[in-house]
C-alpha cells in the first residue's frame, strides 16, 4: 500500500495519499448534497471508526450502526447507497439484516464484511443477494475498490430505470415503441391507439381540438359565415 499506515488490530488505515473517489465527485451538488451514502454496520466500535474516517476522506457520506435493529432503521430513514455489513453481532445478525434490507430497499448495494467467513455464510450471502463478500482483515484500498464497483453497478441500474420510464414516440407518425420484456430499443412500433388499448384498457376516439378544427376547416367556416 502506498503511504504510511496506522495499525489497529487487524485494521490498516492509510494516513497519506488518500484522494476523493471520482464517482463521489460526480455525484456532488451545490452545498455538498449528492455524495454516495455508506452505512457501516459493525459492533466493533474501533474498527468501524477507522473505516468511517477512511471513507470520509475518500469523499463519501458515512453513517454507522453497531447492531442490526438500528441498522434497519437507518436503511429506512437514511436510504444509504451501500451497506458494509458484518455478520456476527449481538441480537439480529448480519444475514437477517441483509434479508430485511432486500425487502425495504432492494436496490441498496450490500457488501458482507466479516472476520468470520466460511462456506455456509458465503452461500447464504449469495442466496440473499449480497453484492459482494469481503473477509477481514482487508486492505482498505481493496475495500474501496469493491465499494466503487458497487457504485458503478448502482449508477447503471438507475440509468436503466430512468430509460425504462421514457416512452419513445415517433415525432412524425406518433407510433409508440413497446420495449416490454425486450431489450431496450428493440421493441415493436405500435399505433398509439393500439398501445393505449392494450396497456391501459383505454378506447381512443378520433376528433379535433378547437385549434386544429379551425386550421383544417378555415375555408368551410368562412363560407358558412358568408352564407
Amino acid at each position: 500500500m502506498v503511504g504510511n499506515v496506522v495499525a489497529n488490530g487487524s485494521w490498516l488505515l492509510p494516513t497519506a495519499n488518500t484522494t476523493d473517489c471520482p464517482l463521489a465527485k460526480t455525484r456532488r451538488k451545490e452545498g455538498g448534497v449528492g455524495l454516495n451514502k455508506i452505512l457501516i454496520v459493525d459492533d466493533e466500535a474501533g474498527a468501524s471508526k477507522f473505516l468511517e474516517r477512511f471513507l470520509e476522506r475518500k469523499g463519501y457520506d458515512v453513517i454507522t450502526s453497531d447492531n442490526g435493529e438500528d441498522a434497519l432503521e437507518k436503511v429506512k430513514n437514511e436510504k444509504p447507497d451501500i451497506i458494509l455489513l458484518d455478520i456476527r453481532m449481538p441480537g439480529m445478525g448480519g444475514m437477517d439484516v441483509l434479508k430485511e434490507t432486500r425487502k425495504i430497499s432492494p436496490e441498496t448495494m450490500v457488501i458482507i464484511h466479516t472476520g468470520y467467513g466460511d462456506l455456509t455464510s458465503a452461500i447464504d450471502a449469495i442466496r440473499f443477494n449480497a453484492n459482494d463478500y469481503v473477509l477481514k482483515p482487508c486492505n482498505f484500498e481493496e475495500l474501496h475498490f469493491r465499494v466503487r464497483r458497487c457504485i458503478e453497478k448502482l449508477e447503471l441500474q438507475r440509468k436503466i430505470k430512468l430509460y425504462e420510464k421514457i416512452l419513445p414516440v415517433c415525432c412524425v407518425c406518433k407510433k409508440i415503441r413497446d420495449d416490454t420484456n425486450m431489450e431496450h430499443g428493440t421493441g415493436k412500433w405500435t399505433a398509439m391507439e393500439v398501445y393505449m388499448s392494450e396497456k391501459a384498457n383505454i378506447d381512443v376516439s378520433h376528433t379535433f381540438c378547437p385549434e386544429c378544427f379551425k386550421k383544417n376547416f378555415k375555408r368551410d367556416i368562412a363560407c358558412s359565415k358568408v352564407l
